[in-house]
């Protein structure tokens, strides 16, 4: 605080140096305005006293380009007294030439100069002042965000934490919200969740279904990176990048058969980035297609609609339907979710929302019943949200375009009121043809940051964790601590607490 500046201080500061570039750009647009009517032979009416004041215009340009303004600056103002009288002796005998033509006078010079030209020839060499002016303010622009950017990098990167960090946990003192007491293992939950171990026996089975590639780590230059280069330390091990990224996906699957055990995951991935996971009730299901980090939320899209096109053509006659939930892949499910199907009977497809304008529905969670009606309707609705996500949302297509298009085609619908998105209560409402049921996020896609802010905490019913952007190293951590404890509700305490807490991966 004491050796920083103030914003009025670096204000203060930055005049000379915006004074002398004023100054430079004015004094080079002069001597450019004298250079070009030299070129084009048009004479000056100043005499030698007025090319010696040019030359003095040129010796004054270069003095400021350097930053030599400052040297010997009595004798050089003693000077440029002594050439601004003789100029404006030199000068008050004004001459007419015989061109037709009209005279400029430059501003910098004053009276000392005085210029004739033609009118054609002004208008040839007049757009090369703007030109110059141009140049010098884009340069200097480019300079000045460059300067600017440099700290807020440094800044974001510092402000990402490689190691657990936990703070209060939100809703403190609410009974309809998860209580927590104390500090890392000995972190214990005082209210239990009402998480149930009921099986979904009533229910058809149920399978989760995700999008999931890897790329290759390579430079620009096309050489492999150092697998050891982005190595991160979580616990007792590290990972690369690529060790890190399957991390998750391992953990995401940890999840679903600790609170689901009968259910099934499916991941659906590019043919060629031959993934290979070898694990109980795991299918990996490659979908041709564009892959690319810039593209990846309009394939999971499209991803999504040739898995639901694949099921109708293998639905089973008279027997048990599978039920599909599309999720994310850094989401960790901890409370079987079996019950929705059961619990709204009459639904085609769900969809998560929040108190959120711009967007109140998060494409992380979609339920879709497995019947044929059910896989139709929600086929045809992501038909409609990829349409209008490739015809107004392209520009977002590297991230959230995905959302905004959902949050289209849903409230878009003559019949449908935005404001129940106000209340964290599922509704059911018809869309298109489609009986779709919306489910709060609260619930069903809490996420940390939204947990420590609208969401007042956690929930006492909550279904599923989202760990949303740079909080993969918390679902990491949050996994090795339930292993050491085997107790999900002081687990959850543990993700409360790192409330928006932003991490490096």
């Amino acid at each position: 605080m004491g050796g920083g500046r103030t914003e009025e201080e670096t204000r203060r500061s930055r005049l000379p140096e915006a004074e002398r570039r004023l100054q430079i750009l004015e004094a080079a647009i002069q001597i450019v305005l004298v250079g070009v009517l030299d070129l084009f032979g048009v004479a000056l009416e100043v005499g030698s006293d007025g090319w010696d004041r040019c030359r003095w215009l040129r010796e004054r340009v270069w003095m400021l380009l350097t930053g030599r303004e400052g040297e010997g600056e009595g004798d050089l103002r003693e000077r440029e007294l002594g050439e601004l009288r003789r100029a404006e002796k030199g000068v008050k005998g004004e001459r007419k030439r015989d061109e037709r033509g009209i005279c400029v006078r430059s501003k910098e010079i004053g009276k000392a100069m005085r210029v004739c030209s033609g009118w054609r020839r002004f208008l040839i060499f007049l757009p090369l002042i703007f030109i110059v002016a141009h140049f010098l303010s884009v340069k200097e622009l480019h300079h000045n965000s460059a300067v600017e950017d440099l700290p807020r990098k440094k800044e974001s990167n510092k402000s990402k934490s490689n190691h657990l960090v936990l703070g209060p946990a939100a809703g403190q003192g609410l009974s309809n919200r998860l209580q927590c007491h104390g500090d890392g293992n000995g972190i214990k939950a005082l209210n239990h969740t009402t998480h149930s171990s009921r099986a979904s026996a009533a229910v058809d089975s149920i399978a989760v279904v995700t999008v999931f590639t890897i790329y290759n780590s390579s430079t620009s230059n096309g050489h492999v990176e150092d697998q050891f280069s982005n190595s991160v330390t979580v616990g007792n091990a590290s990972y690369t990048k690529f060790e890190r990224s399957m991390a998750v996906l391992n953990v995401f699957i940890n999840f679903i058969q600790l609170a689901m055990p009968r259910s099934s995951v499916v991941i659906l991935t590019d043919p060629a980035a031959d993934l290979s996971i070898r694990r109980n009730k795991v299918t990996v299901y490659p979908i041709q297609g564009e892959y690319s980090r810039d593209k990846l939320m309009l394939q999971r899209i499209r991803s999504y609609i040739a898995f639901l096109e694949s099921r109708m053509e293998e639905l089973p006659q008279n027997q048990k339907h599978t039920h599909y939930i599309f999720t994310d892949s850094d989401i960790t499910v901890v409370d079987d979710l079996g019950h929705i199907f059961s619990e709204y009977p009459n639904f085609h497809l769900a969809l998560t929302f929040r108190n959120n304008k711009a967007q109140p529905l998060n494409s992380g969670f979609i339920a879709v019943r497995g019947t044929d009606d059910g896989i139709l309707r929600a086929k045809i609705f992501l038909q409609k949200v990829l349409k209008v996500y490739q015809t107004r949302y392209m520009k977002a297509s590297r991230m959230l375009g995905d959302q905004l298009a959902l949050a289209w085609v849903v409230t878009s619908h003559p019949s449908f009121d935005a404001k129940k998105f106000t209340k964290a209560k599922a509704f059911v409402d018809d869309i298109g043809g489609a009986s779709m049921l919306f489910l709060p996020c609260a619930v069903y896609n809490w996420t940390p940051p939204e947990g420590a802010g609208q969401f007042h905490g956690m929930p006492l019913d909550v279904k599923v964790v989202h760990f949303k952007g740079s909080r993969k190293r918390l679902m990491l951590e949050s996994w090795n601590f339930y292993s050491s404890v085997s107790n999900i509700p002081d687990m959850l305490c543990l993700i409360l607490k790192s409330g928006r807490t932003k991490y490096d991966f």
